[in-house]
């Protein structure tokens, strides 16, 4: 095993911190007042701003097919750019991608809404949970009736991420109720890719972060048949593949955040005199520092560790578990110590830990909750699915 990046892989991660310290650092304290007022961090037309910035560095569709346009560089270098760009809060993603499942669309919904969501012409949102249906699937009420050449979808999403903004969603609504029953879920269900002006609409949701998740509202949204996505009765297949490639990602912005966030520690603890002595030379603070870093290391491991294993061909849902409930438990010790070590000051709203305390209590609930995440990885293990030391 090698266990380092290669030089390729260097140059990418140190190109991207170099653009993560030049040009989104230096707008932090502009993300802070405005959404202290009640605005979005940045514009859309800033966000395109700095998007074509890094398209002309070369990072533009990190993850997606050459065949589009994009970069194509792997999930292992995906996840190396989520630490990275999850060093600041600015709101910000590189152009150039669409959903993982939008791939599954066929010839004619591609140039509707793949390539046109790849060239940022159109804006996509996932909507499975629903406010009686989270983790448990079985639960979904949305309905799919067919009339003719159409479906007529009823039923309300929530907690939809983008789903305030999005041109049209890919939403999953049971298509057979027996077979849903039957299945326990499993099948039953299509994923449908519904426009905005085909009748549904959104409403925002107010948390205690800066996300802002939205419901969706479907009555009587009449859907041609051609807009299935995948087969008919197989979305909870797009659905599992969706969530999949979410889960790790959260442990990878859990590790980026936390990075950054001990490196504010180190640098206070350094500068902060109490009774004569910077705190960094107290015990109590050196064995928070010391904790977290141990932690950080053991949780970006588990992230590449699951990012390799899907660009191998493998199954990762395991290690995505894995990566996502260690990481997203990591990244809430880090940021509670870290505020412990700067005091009220870091309690405030001058410096950005307490944006980032709240943010990061949601990594252990969105894609999959703690408790969720254990029942997969105990239930795999009892059942033989997945043997200890399996992968090395």
């Amino acid at each position: 095993m090698f266990l380092r990046l290669t030089d390729e892989q260097k140059m990418v991660q140190k190109t991207i911190r170099k653009f993560v310290e030049q040009e989104l650092m230096p707008l932090e304290s502009e993300v802070l007042r405005n959404e202290r007022e009640g605005k979005p961090g940045i514009s859309a037309e800033k966000l395109r701003e700095l998007q074509l910035k890094a398209k002309k560095a070369g990072f533009w569709g990190i993850n997606t097919p050459a065949e589009y346009g994009g970069a194509d560089l792997g999930h292992l270098m995906q996840a190396i750019v989520t630490i990275e760009v999850s060093k600041t809060f600015v709101p910000f993603k590189f152009g150039g991608s669409a959903d993982n499942i939008l791939y599954y669309a066929n010839e004619e919904q591609k140039k509707r809404y793949l390539i046109p969501t790849i060239n940022g012409e159109k804006k996509s949102c996932f909507a499975m949970t629903e406010p009686g249906a989270g983790s448990d699937t079985r639960n979904i009420k949305m309905t799919a009736v067919k009339d003719g050449n159409e479906w007529v979808l009823n039923g309300e999403k929530t907690f939809i991420t983008g789903g305030n903004e999005a041109d049209f969603v890919m939403v999953i609504a049971i298509t057979d109720k027996e077979m849903h029953q039957r299945s326990k879920g499993r099948e039953g269900v299509t994923c449908f890719i519904v426009d905005r002006d085909m009748g549904w609409r959104s409403e925002f949701i107010h948390t205690m972060g800066e996300w802002g998740p939205a419901s969706l509202i479907f009555e009587n949204v009449r859907v041609p048949e051609e807009n299935i996505l995948g087969e008919l009765h197989k979305g909870y297949q797009l659905g599992l593949e969706w969530i999949g490639f979410a889960r790790w990602m959260v442990g990878a912005r859990a590790v980026g955040t936390a990075e950054r966030l001990l490196q504010m520690a180190i640098e206070y603890a350094k500068q902060r005199v109490t009774f004569g002595k910077p705190i960094a030379e107290r015990q109590a603070i050196q064995w928070q520092i010391a904790d977290s870093a141990v932690e950080i290391e053991a949780a970006k491991w588990l992230v590449l560790n699951a990012a390799f294993t899907l660009d191998q061909g493998e199954d990762n849902r395991h290690l995505a578990s894995m990566a996502k409930l260690f990481g997203a438990n990591m990244g809430n010790r880090v940021v509670d110590r870290v505020m412990q070590i700067h005091g009220g000051m870091g309690y405030t709203r001058e410096l950005p830990i307490e944006r980032w305390y709240r943010e990061a209590r949601l990594w252990r609930i969105y894609d999959g909750t703690d408790e969720i995440q254990r029942l997969i990885i105990s239930r795999n293990l009892i059942k033989g699915n997945v043997k200890i030391g399996q992968y090395v």
